[in-house]
């Protein structure tokens, strides 16, 4: 890892990272390798970098951006020690964790919001919606960076999450052979190995192959988790002008459903945080993922392109587990329920756009305009019995009962599709002040076959979804900017008539300063919000399943964003939001027989949240020495919806070393949760509560070459 971390460093990682603006090769970049051909390596050193021009971007610096984003890179990632995706967006203080589905999914709420609860959270895989399947928790081997895009930004990606969008940008074939070779090592009986390996076939041919596999114990009593996986891809320069990328995408997971522990009469701890309430006998849930990715891009000419892609996701979740109910805790005993799931979905994405800029009535615009069109498959089979599995949460016997017969709940298959097509024109007024016009059209169709009772419902819908944004450019560090958005999202599910709902609506504004400081090295961002949904879904009958969209709510916040170097040896990262988010309707919320108030908190949503990175840069004996530290601060949150049960505030303290005891090899020790705090991490409701894992340590070697 390099010394140098700062503004100037950040900003050309994401540039690398995302391949951000530029086509695989730039026609620059091939020149210049021509050029190389006939001179020594001593003349001339080539760098270049395969990547794909990530769609719906545009070519803007973050300064004449008039939204806020933040772009988590790489070599951040490895800082934090995060391996999957939730450990990823913990580094932005805007996003708060949600029911994580027993460990099955991600699901995660941006600005106050979360998607379809019954759905893992929605993201972008280089553009492409990727995130709605049953794959598993996303781990982050072959991924270069995570961008968190906030706000509704339906106008060019199309349907997406209320609050914002997270997109991960993966890593894609270089034309130099090199690769990384990494083990790891730590508490509760975890190891890990992760592969990394990119070399050219040819002068237009190149590969990369990215593969980990896990193995892990837990805190938790009884589980245990394997994972594996590979993301090979291939990139080939067909010519000056043109590009293809392919990726392939494949995961396999086993992990206990595991919903975690209760509190008692709404306080917690009275049991231990690896108390396991669920079977061990059901053994692990299984998910797995195949995709495959193919994107085309050319240059018409130095201010014109264009980029083809398509996308396929297929992903599976099968598995039994036992869980607690939502009664009482009587003598000790709480009741439990058996469930069969058998899911299965397939996501495909076809997607084709043109950006470029050109002058006109003398002023400048940089525009893009295209088509896309998607189509979601969720085929659920879900099995179900209640009876007498009942546990003694003080002194658990496991499979002390007979194992029940399952009887049929849910059979049936969903179906959405959609065509969208969309333009956006950011406008040059002046050298310094930019307005940014956008708007996207959708066609939508959902379909519902309800294999159990044989019936089948469709429904359509047409939205457009407007954009708005002015950017004012005081200074080359400073800028000032503000943005209206409207975003929709189709709900799945039906409601008690079998039909489907009106889907999911929220419009937002915002508004904000960019700056840079200390010459260039520090970047940051301030921005105050309002978001506003409608059409939100509560429980309208528990024992069918069904569900109405007829909840409303409101969060509005501020958000600090601050990261680069203090100083050449010394790197922050900063980000801190206050959020303030609540329901605006009064509804009875039949899945817990209660009426929810009007004013009410959202579930999961913290009003203050931080994280703090520190790292400092030294050598010792001549060999590079980083060690560093980090605090992660998260408020009281609702804890259960429509009640008065919180999970409490935590903060947790992490600290780091890496050493290069070689030019080719380095080792890494970490240890998370100094403290040893106990902590909570999200709740759906006071039986259904995630702990967070107690101090914990791991070490690491990596190997390059």
């Amino acid at each position: 890892m390099q010394n140098n971390r700062g503004y100037k460093k950040r900003y050309l990682a994401a540039f690398v990272a995302s391949a951000i603006t530029l086509p695989i090769l730039t026609s620059t970049a091939v020149q210049a390798q021509s050029a190389s051909s006939a001179k020594t390596d001593s003349d001339v050193e080539k760098v270049i970098v395969i990547g794909a021009r990530q769609a719906y971007r545009g070519n803007f610096t973050d300064l004449e951006t008039p939204q806020s984003e933040l772009i988590i890179s790489s070599e951040l990632l490895e800082i934090a020690g995060a391996l999957d995706l939730s450990q990823a967006l913990d580094l932005s203080s805007s996003i708060a964790r949600q029911n994580n589905f027993g460990g099955l999914w991600n699901s995660f709420a941006v600005r106050g919001f979360v998607g379809d609860e019954n759905l893992p959270s929605n993201y972008l895989v280089n553009g492409f919606n990727a995130g709605r399947g049953f794959g598993g928790a996303r781990d982050l081997s072959g991924i270069e960076s995570v961008e968190v895009l906030k706000g509704p930004r339906a106008a060019l990606f199309g349907r997406g999450e209320p609050g914002g969008t997270v997109n991960l940008v993966t890593k894609r074939p270089t034309f130099d052979t090199e690769g990384q070779i990494r083990v790891l090592a730590g508490s509760f009986a975890t190891y890990r190995m992760d592969v990394d390996y990119t070399t050219p076939m040819s002068d237009a041919v190149a590969l990369r192959f990215v593969g980990f596999y896990e193995d892990a114990e837990s805190f938790r009593d009884t589980i245990e988790t394997t994972r594996q996986g590979m993301s090979p891809s291939i990139a080939w320069q067909i010519s000056d002008q043109s590009q293809l990328v392919y990726e392939l995408e494949y995961s396999h997971q086993e992990v206990p459903f595991d919903r975690g522990v209760i509190a008692i009469d709404g306080e917690l701890g009275l049991i231990p945080e690896s108390r396991f309430l669920g079977e061990p006998r059901d053994g692990p849930m299984q998910a797995d993922v195949l995709g495959h990715q193919i994107e085309f891009m050319h240059d018409f000419s130095q201010d014109w392109s264009a980029l083809v892609g398509f996308n396929f996701r297929d992903t599976s979740l099968e598995g039994v587990a036992t869980e607690t109910g939502f009664g009482a805790v009587i003598d000790g005993e709480i009741n439990r329920f058996r469930r069969s799931r058998d899911y299965d979905a397939s996501y495909q994405v076809f997607r084709a756009e043109l950006t470029g800029e050109f002058e006109l009535g003398g002023l400048q615009h940089r525009i893009i305009m295209g088509l896309d069109s998607d189509k979601f498959e969720n085929d659920q089979i879900f099995l179900r019995v209640r009876g007498d599995q009942f546990i003694n949460v003080f002194n658990p016997v496991y499979g002390a009962f007979p194992v029940p017969e399952l009887g049929p709940n849910t059979d049936r298959v969903e179906t959405q599709e959609s065509v969208g097509v969309f333009i956006q024109d950011q406008i040059s007024i002046t050298d310094k002040l930019d307005i940014r016009i956008g708007a996207r059209y959708d066609d939508y169709e959902q379909e519902l076959n309800n294999r159990r009772s044989s019936s089948i419902a469709t429904q359509t819908e047409s939205r457009i979804s407007p954009q708005f944004g002015v950017v004012y450019q005081s200074s080359d560090t400073l800028s000032f900017y503000a943005a209206y958005g409207e975003n929709f999202r189709p709900l799945s599910g039906n409601d008690a008539e079998g039909n489907g709902f009106e889907p999911n609506q929220s419009t937002s504004v915002e508004a904000g300063v960019k700056f840079v400081l200390n010459d260039g090295n520090l970047f940051g961002t301030v921005t105050v919000f309002q978001v506003q949904q409608d059409n939100i879904l509560v429980v309208d009958d528990p024992e069918a399943f069904t569900s109405a969209a007829i909840g409303e709510a409101q969060s509005q916040g501020i958000e600090i964003d601050i990261n680069g170097e203090l100083s050449d040896d010394l790197y922050l990262w900063a980000s801190y939001t206050y959020v303030d988010a609540q329901t605006e309707n009064a509804f009875f919320d039949a899945n817990f027989g209660f009426t929810v108030d009007a004013g009410s908190s959202l579930l999961n949503i913290p009003e203050h949240q931080l994280n703090v990175q520190l790292v400092k840069s030294t050598e010792i004996s001549g060999k590079a020495f980083e060690y560093g530290g980090s605090v992660l601060y998260v408020g009281d949150r609702n804890g259960f919806f429509g009640t008065d049960f919180e999970l409490p505030s935590y903060t947790l303290a992490r600290a780091f070393v890496n050493y290069d005891v070689t030019p080719a090899i380095s080792v890494r020790g970490e240890i998370d949760n100094l403290f040893d705090e106990t902590y909570y991490l999200n709740s759906f409701a006071d039986v259904w509560i995630q702990p967070g894992m107690p101090r914990n340590f791991r070490i690491s070697a990596t190997y390059s070459f």
